[in-house]
């Protein structure tokens, strides 16, 4: 029995290597630990065959690109460092990224077809990912599609998690352009036979439509369990022939009794058509036609403890008028909010959530100078609300929740002082904790939160509450970090997510202050 040399060695003073993961023509994945922050991640090598000076190039580009789609999508594997191996008889490129638990693809459809309502779920999902990574990523002001050219259920990792369901990963982006790109490997074929599409059989340039083939062969993989082509021998020729000139098989004479609407036949068969033009002009148009399916045939299956089904089964609606919505305050809630007794008497904010007789409401909990919150009720006409949060993956999953009150009058001479600018209102929410979970769960289902102030000198009683409503586009922002959030594994300090986010709004205040300052009419903002 061989044993791997590379375990328990530690990479770049701080990665150490416990378990071979996978391996394959590309390289090698490790599982491993950070010791300097703490938390398990997963490292991968180039193989060593093909290692030189351009390939460690582009290794190091392929890392990069793969860090901005996962900071993009919950659906692409997030890698987080990027290195090169110090021992004295090698130097092999390797990156960092997250530790993923679950099953290939591949796996899931081992045994049998995929049930058409868990199809629907994954297949969007991985729509999803590969439609993020064509709209591209920003290299030198100039925005670059990635193509994956390598799309096969081994490269989509599928987790579970027990509240959310199943939560898809697209794995190893841009390895076969890569590939060809050595000038080593430019005469030879690099990508997956039985995926590939014809033109990246040929060699030729490729763009999204490529991609959208393999995905049509996949989804058809994953609703039948067999292939659309079929050959006698996997040899190069043979696929070349088949994706060519052979017709996919109908979904009826590989699978009789599977029934399946005539609309996701329509859009599977669509992907497989030899000719770009001929296929789906962009994975927007998959989605569109998975769409009004993946709704009707989940509805019955909804569970109220899903976050992403609580939004579908309430949507956001208000009986106010906007501006008023955010600035009434809110009946009883003042009379029922009292200080925690765990809170100093400072001028703190934190978040909380308010018991309203049966339910449990989103709250920021603020204690300011009584006659701070005075003149905001005076002169509430005057404010302009600014609400948004930041959110931090890595190295611990960290929600920086901000509240911002401008008043014009506020900022105006007055008592002998000049106050200037916004009143910032923001707190910390660890995503990783029950309570950070709770109040991220409520904002969602909510679409608003109350802001509650309290009096310096006297501290008992909340004298002032706002209700701010949040959009949509911030409760789909929120429900995609929530589900981020339970899959990621923390690799260091929460205090270290806390100090990137501060860092971060710090540069955002003056441009958020130009804006508050310049909106006349009071009215709020923050997308």
């Amino acid at each position: 029995m061989t044993t791997d040399s590379n375990l328990g060695r530690l990479l770049a003073n701080r990665y150490r290597l416990a378990e071979l993961i996978g391996k394959g023509a590309m390289g090698r994945v490790y599982r491993a630990e950070d010791t300097l922050l703490g938390g398990v991640i997963a490292v991968k090598f180039l193989a060593q065959a093909l290692l030189n000076p351009k390939m460690r190039d582009r290794f190091k580009s392929e890392a990069r690109t793969c860090a901005q789609l996962g900071r993009k999508s919950i659906h692409i594997v997030n890698v987080i460092d990027y290195g090169v191996t110090d021992y004295k008889e090698e130097e092999v490129p390797f990156y960092v990224m997250e530790y993923l638990q679950g099953q290939s693809l591949s796996e899931v459809i081992n045994n049998q077809p995929l049930p058409l309502p868990r199809f629907l779920t994954l297949a969007r999902q991985i729509s999803l990912g590969l439609q993020c990574a064509h709209q591209g990523i920003v290299i030198d002001d100039t925005v670059y599609s990635i193509i994956h050219r390598d799309i096969k259920p081994s490269n989509i990792l599928v987790s579970r998690d027990a509240s959310l369901g199943e939560l898809v990963k697209i794995l190893d982006f841009g390895i076969s352009k890569l590939l060809q790109a050595n000038s080593d490997q430019t005469s030879s074929y690099m990508g997956t036979l039985a995926y590939s599409s014809p033109e990246q059989m040929e060699g030729r340039e490729l763009d999204s439509r490529s991609d959208i083939y393999s995905l049509g062969v996949m989804m058809y993989e994953m609703l039948t369990g067999k292939m659309p082509l079929h050959v006698e021998t996997h040899a190069f020729g043979a696929w070349y022939k088949a994706h060519h000139s052979q017709p996919p098989r109908s979904f009826e004479a590989v699978s009789p009794h599977l029934k399946l609407p005539k609309a996701l036949e329509n859009l599977v068969m669509s992907c497989l058509a030899k000719s770009p033009r001929d296929r789906p002009q962009s994975v927007a148009h998959v989605l569109e036609a998975l769409e009004p399916l993946h709704k009707r045939y989940l509805e019955k299956d909804r569970v109220v403890g899903d976050i992403s089904r609580i939004l579908q089964r309430k949507p956001v609606k208000s009986s106010l008028p906007p501006q008023l919505d955010l600035l009434l305050p809110v009946d009883g809630a003042w009379q029922v909010a009292t200080w925690p007794q765990d809170k100093p008497t400072a001028q703190i904010v934190f978040a909380q959530t308010l018991a309203m007789g049966r339910q449990n409401l989103p709250a920021v909990w603020v204690m300011l100078p009584q006659q701070e919150i005075q003149n905001l009720q005076v002169y509430r006409l005057y404010n302009v609300i600014y609400k948004n949060f930041l959110y931090a993956m890595s190295p611990h999953p960290t929600l920086l929740w901000i509240t911002g009150i401008y008043n014009r009058k506020r900022s105006q001479k007055g008592n002998g002082k000049q106050e200037q600018g916004p009143r910032w209102l923001p707190c910390y929410l660890d995503l990783k904790t029950l309570q950070g979970q709770e109040l991220i769960r409520l904002l969602i289902e909510k679409g608003e939160y109350q802001l509650l102030l309290f009096g310096l000198e006297q501290p008992d009683a909340c004298v002032h509450a706002m209700t701010i409503t949040i959009n949509e586009s911030q409760r789909l922002q929120l429900q995609e970090w929530a589900i981020t959030s339970q899959s990621w594994r923390s690799i260091g300090q929460a205090t270290l997510s806390k100090n990137l986010l501060k860092s971060e709004f710090d540069k955002l205040k003056p441009r958020i202050t130009t804006e508050m300052e310049k909106d006349p009419g009071g009215s709020s903002f923050g997308h």
